[in-house]
């Protein structure tokens, strides 16, 4: 008698709780997944400009116009193409330490400071990455690549971003 009280129809109390956790679970996880990536209003499917800039130091004189010459340039990162470009180049004087201890300038090298402009996902944190390479101010070991010019151990001095 007391076990037909615990059955409801085919199914009994257990069987009921198994089905209501099952269905909890899988309602969790299907909001997981779409609350994480996929709403809309929250900025996160919106792309936003970002402008940086890379300084190139002891580069050989004659490479300032060579780059200037093949600019606007397509970024790319691993042999591919990443989106955005290198959009100029601006040239200062390479100082060295000479003989007598003073800064003299070197007329053989100079310092390339290249303007890049990429754009990246919104979101709550900000993570800009051109290929597999993060953009953040004082990165020392950046190498900045396009289908005609390639520099490493470049420092990233600027960061602009732009509002979504």
């Amino acid at each position: 008698m007391e076990e037909k009280a615990k059955r409801i129809g085919k199914f009994n109390i257990i069987d009921i709780i198994a089905v209501i956790l099952i269905l909890a679970v899988v309602a969790f996880g299907a909001w997981k997944l779409l609350g994480s990536s996929g709403g809309g209003t929250d900025g996160e499917t919106g792309m936003v400009k970002v402008t940086y800039v890379v300084k190139c130091e002891g580069v050989p004189a004659e490479l300032y116009e060579t780059c200037k010459a093949h600019l606007p340039s397509d970024l790319m990162a691993s042999g591919a193409l990443v989106g955005g470009q290198i959009e100029s180049v601006e040239m200062e004087p390479y100082y060295v330490l000479g003989p007598d201890g003073q800064w003299i300038e070197d007329p053989e090298q100079v310092t390339l400071f290249f303007t890049a402009t990429t754009e990246t996902p919104a979101g709550e944190v900000m993570t800009t990455k051109v290929g597999d390479q993060e953009v953040r101010i004082g990165k020392t070991d950046y190498i900045l690549k396009s289908e005609y010019i390639e520099f490493s151990d470049g420092t990233i001095v600027d960061v602009q971003w732009e509002e979504p």
